[in-house]
């Protein structure tokens, strides 16, 4: 399971100051970074402007919206530092503040705080011995139970909370305890994964080579059985194909990259009868900066089985620029 959605996006600590006795803050013009997205399905852009402040110590961000019309909307300003974060939602006249604090060596706090809905959330991690071992103890605020408790352990995590249960038949609402979990152990030259959440188990076992991928799955008690088959024939082909068992739908890709910032898909998903083909300028995991000329393009044919006459062609665009 994740960390806690209320971390602030850590920002790297400042050099120190220079051995010919220079200050500790270079202070000038920052540079700007300008990042521009463009969707063709939506016709929409996403725009956003950002700059480092202060050497590195903190980031200020502006985002918004705009259609071809040059129409704004949900726009948004942040600002980010290594221990607070603020984030203004100019629409709503909202803001979410957010800080991360070490408050003893191995004990972390963590705070958010929405000001409009006036509630947030406090959450303590402390270390349990050695890091690898982690408790954490989180509560909404105000409050309206126990705390959640969530135990971290190099094989998995285990957490327990209050919920809410509402009774059908004396239709009130009841508070219980609720324990969820994942589990992970080499089994086998594979991992083996097992997921406990809402009474429902996650089976999953996952055998990978360099060549071959081979993961079953089974959820319970639903007894839905599926399984995921990759196979690389070369550093550059790779042919995935998965099956439900349950629903009898499958789906299939097959990949062709060329070095780190080409790469060629196509695919054929049964349950939406939809066969697919992509192609990606520049990484498609990566960000705009490691891409050629520091732009990343997709363009996308969708060819609907039922109607091929209604294929589409779809792109999207995303380009950055450091002023």
């Amino acid at each position: 399971m994740a960390e806690s959605k209320f971390d602030p996006q850590p920002i790297a600590a400042p050099p120190s100051a220079s051995a010919d006795g220079g200050g500790l803050f270079e202070l000038g013009r920052p540079k700007l970074r300008l990042t521009s997205e463009y969707d063709s399905d939506t016709s929409i852009f996403f725009q956003k402007v950002s700059c480092k402040l202060l050497d590195n110590l903190a980031k200020l961000k502006l985002s918004f919206y705009n259609n071809g019309k040059g129409e704004v909307s949900e726009p948004q300003i942040s600002f980010i530092s290594k221990f607070f974060s603020l984030q203004y939602d100019v629409e709503e006249r909202d803001a979410v503040l957010k800080t991360s604090l070490e408050i003893a060596p191995g004990v972390q706090l963590r705070a958010a705080h929405q000001v409009k809905a006036r509630q947030g959330e406090v959450s303590v991690v402390a270390d349990l011995a050695t890091p690898a071992y982690k408790l954490e103890l989180a509560s909404a605020v105000p409050s309206v139970g126990m705390p959640k408790a969530t135990f971290r352990f190099p094989l998995g995590e285990v957490s327990v909370e209050e919920k809410e249960v509402e009774e059908e038949e004396e239709e009130e609402h009841k508070r219980t305890l609720s324990v969820n979990g994942i589990f992970k152990s080499n089994v086998l030259n594979g991992l083996c994964t097992a997921r406990y959440e809402e009474e429902n188990w996650d089976l999953r076992y996952a055998f990978k080579d360099q060549q071959l991928t081979f993961a079953p799955s089974i959820s319970l008690p639903s007894n839905a059985l599926s399984c995921a088959f990759k196979r690389r024939f070369t550093p550059s082909d790779k042919l995935s194909y998965w099956y439900h068992f349950d629903s009898n739908n499958w789906s299939v890709v097959y990949k062709h990259t060329v070095g780190k910032d080409y790469k060629l898909k196509a695919g054929y998903d049964s349950e939406v009868r939809l066969g697919w083909a992509s192609l990606w300028v520049g990484d498609e995991d990566g960000k705009a900066k490691t891409a050629p000329s520091k732009m990343k393009v997709q363009f996308m044919l969708q060819v609907p089985q039922d109607d091929i006459k209604s294929s589409a062609l779809m792109f999207r665009v995303k380009k950055r620029w450091d002023i």
